[in-house]
């Protein structure tokens, strides 16, 4: 079984050195994914994710930045998502239509975003881990004041959401028409996408669902969690394919 593999595309980390300005952001935001970029299988979703932008609106202001991090999860067969449960109070928008938001909260205290994929019902959505900032970095910077440096401030999903503001009340929103959106990734140089095994899991933890850009400061994860893994599943190796 392959486990991982490591897609051949040159890298790109120049959204980590750039930031965009109010108008340009408003401009993005105002140019979302459609609803048809959602209607698709939930693997093929998360890859395409990785250097679109994630925006917020605030009442004055736009913060957000590129997604660099994110993992898949399947629906009910798939033993680490909410589906599993089926449709309850919690999980209800997971069953919602593609490009649907879903927020949930992990150890009572940190939020999670997701984007529900594939079509409605079918409980599949991408969790997004952590985004390079782009706009708004001293919002973000007044949300976790203890983060670090910029690349720290939107690394792993519980600091994105507290971050950039994302919390229950986006749950169930369309990241087409609402206030939290993404819009597509401008840039024409490819990625160097790396797929892991998902982490912060323990259940069907071996499924290689993690998509990030290679190499990028932003990514949450050790050094071992974010090297590809090898044909046999072991940590190191490499098993290239190439990317559409």
């Amino acid at each position: 079984m392959r486990h991982a593999t490591r897609e051949r595309r040159r890298p790109d980390h120049r959204s980590a050195a750039l930031r965009l300005s109010r108008p340009d952001a408003l401009a993005r935001w105002r140019e979302p994914l459609p609803h048809a970029f959602y209607a698709r299988p939930v693997e093929q979703v998360a890859r395409d994710l990785l250097g679109c932008t994630l925006l917020l609106r605030h009442d004055r202001h736009v913060v957000g930045g590129t997604i660099v991090e994110v993992e898949a999860y399947l629906g009910p067969h798939d033993a680490a998502s909410h589906a599993v449960v089926g449709r309850t109070p919690r999980t209800h928008h997971l069953f919602g239509a593609p490009g649907t938001v879903y927020v949930y909260r992990i150890y009572g205290m940190y939020w999670c975003v997701n984007a529900v994929t594939h079509r409605e019902s079918s409980g599949s959505a991408v969790l997004v881990r952590a985004i390079a900032p782009l706009v708004g970095v001293a919002h973000m910077r007044a949300h976790t004041p203890n983060a670090g440096d910029d690349d720290a401030l939107c690394r792993g999903p519980g600091r994105l959401c507290r971050a950039v503001g994302i919390d229950r009340s986006h749950d169930g929103t369309s990241l087409v028409t609402g206030a939290l959106r993404i819009a597509a990734r401008r840039e024409e140089s490819p990625l160097d996408i790396v797929t892991t095994r998902r982490i912060g899991i323990t259940k069907a933890a071996d499924r290689p669902l993690r998509f990030h850009v290679a190499g990028h400061p932003a990514v949450s994860g050790t050094r071992a969690q974010n090297r590809p893994l090898g044909p046999d599943g072991t940590i190191g190796g490499e098993n290239p394919v190439r990317a559409d």
